[in-house]
């Protein structure tokens, strides 16, 4: 069960993830471990002491070291010790893992097949780390380029709402800072970085936001069946395995017995038999095809039946008829409006996003050893993760998407 650390955690590690339905152009990732990073080549243009550059500025060996440690400390299991994976020879990881007790009956694994698990562990960590740091700064860059700015007090009022939800004291907090790995700098740096991309979202979509009454009344004429109500009937039913116990309870009915009373007698389903034989708001098309033309043929308060399907017998009786009905323009027009909006907004961020990773990519180059598909330099992409258009999925409607922005996966805690 969570804690109220852990949730805070959870909500720090995920600060910059998407809202509501996220436009996921740049790969959900994070910092999962980390080490004392091997120094950085010289190659491409990238200067001596950086990892990677974007633009006119650079992403030096200390941050990407400063974050990979972070990484580590954050995915290390509560009293356990971070240990970064440290290249080439990784003998710090190796050792840490040997002291790691062995299953009853598992074979103790080689110094070579630990080695092989600890460069498996950085390469990831290295991959997710700098994909971070680069996203990070292309958000930035482009926050810059549009004049989307963000105050101190706008930051520290975002991060204390949250402190204040999550932590009953400030001891909870110390320890959090403690044991995550993470300073208050590095936490009010994610805060700013998801404010910039709150702010960026809000100006890409701003222009997606209004739907005049020609709008809604061109959707509504070209979808009316969306707006529609079939008839739907509510049903008493008792269903049997066999005719001769359907026709027993049919008969315990018209001889004066209460419905519910017979229905707890007889019938088999048991969803039905628990609401004394009711089974309301029956759309046409919804039942097996021999039961659904008996029930939208019967008049209501009939009792009918018994009629065979592949379930048994059913008798039943139609206890309420709701007519179809039609909802009109003006009644559908706040629906219509946020559907749209919404759509706008994602077709805003989509083709805001293919620009926005492809210039930027152009314009990153990394280090030798440290190219990652963010990189110009980097290997292919065969999936950068964007979303598709219309509305994305679990979005409701009207709500407020987001900007592509470095986007870290939360790791869970006891």
């Amino acid at each position: 069960m969570q804690t109220r650390l852990g949730e805070l955690y959870e909500y720090l590690l995920d600060m910059l993830a998407m809202t509501h339905a996220p436009i996921r152009i740049l790969t959900g990732l994070f910092l999962a471990g980390l080490t004392a990073a091997a120094i950085a080549g010289c190659g491409n243009d990238v200067p001596t002491g950086a990892v990677a550059k974007v633009g006119d500025s650079t992403i030096s060996q200390d941050e990407f070291d400063k974050w990979l440690t972070t990484a580590a400390s954050s995915q290390t299991q509560p009293g356990g010790t971070a240990t970064v994976p440290d290249p080439p020879d990784f003998e710090k990881c190796v050792a840490a893992k040997q002291k790691v007790p062995v299953p009853k009956g598992q074979a103790k694994p080689t110094e070579s097949a630990l080695k092989k698990q600890c460069k498996t562990e950085y390469d990831t960590l290295k991959r997710e780390v700098m994909q971070f740091l680069i996203q990070a700064e292309w958000v930035q860059q482009e926050a810059e380029k549009q004049d989307i700015k963000v105050s101190d007090a706008e930051i520290k009022r975002s991060f204390e709402d949250q402190k204040k939800a999550s932590f009953p004291t400030d001891k909870a907090y110390a320890e959090f800072l403690k044991t995550s790995g993470m300073s208050e700098e590095d936490i009010l740096f994610r805060v700013k970085l998801n404010e910039l991309q709150t702010k960026l979202t809000q100006k890409i979509t701003k222009s997606a936001t209004k739907i005049s009454d020609e709008d809604v009344k061109e959707y509504y004429e070209k979808n009316k069946k969306r707006f529609a109500q079939p008839e739907r009937r509510d049903l008493r039913i008792v269903l049997t395995k066999d005719e001769a116990k359907a026709n027993e309870a049919k008969a315990a009915i018209e001889g004066g017995q209460d419905f519910k009373d017979v229905a707890k007698q007889y019938s088999i389903d048991e969803a039905s038999k628990a609401q004394g034989g009711k089974l309301p708001a029956v759309a046409k098309g919804q039942q097996e095809k021999s039961l659904d033309e008996a029930v939208f043929s019967a008049k209501k308060g009939t009792l009918e039946g018994p009629v065979k399907t592949q379930f048994g017998w059913y008798v039943f009786e139609v206890s309420k008829i709701t007519p179809a009905s039609q909802q009109s323009q003006q009644e559908a027009a706040e629906t219509i409006k946020n559907l749209l909006r919404s759509q706008r907004q994602q077709k805003a961020l989509d083709d805001f996003i293919k620009d926005f990773r492809e210039n930027y990519r152009a314009d990153t180059s990394c280090a030798d050893d440290y190219e990652v598909a963010e990189c110009s330099n980097g290997p292919e992409e065969t999936d950068t993760g964007a979303a598709s258009g219309g509305t994305p999925q679990g979005q409701g409607q009207g709500q407020q998407q987001q900007a592509p922005t470095p986007t870290p996966q939360p790791q869970s805690q006891p």
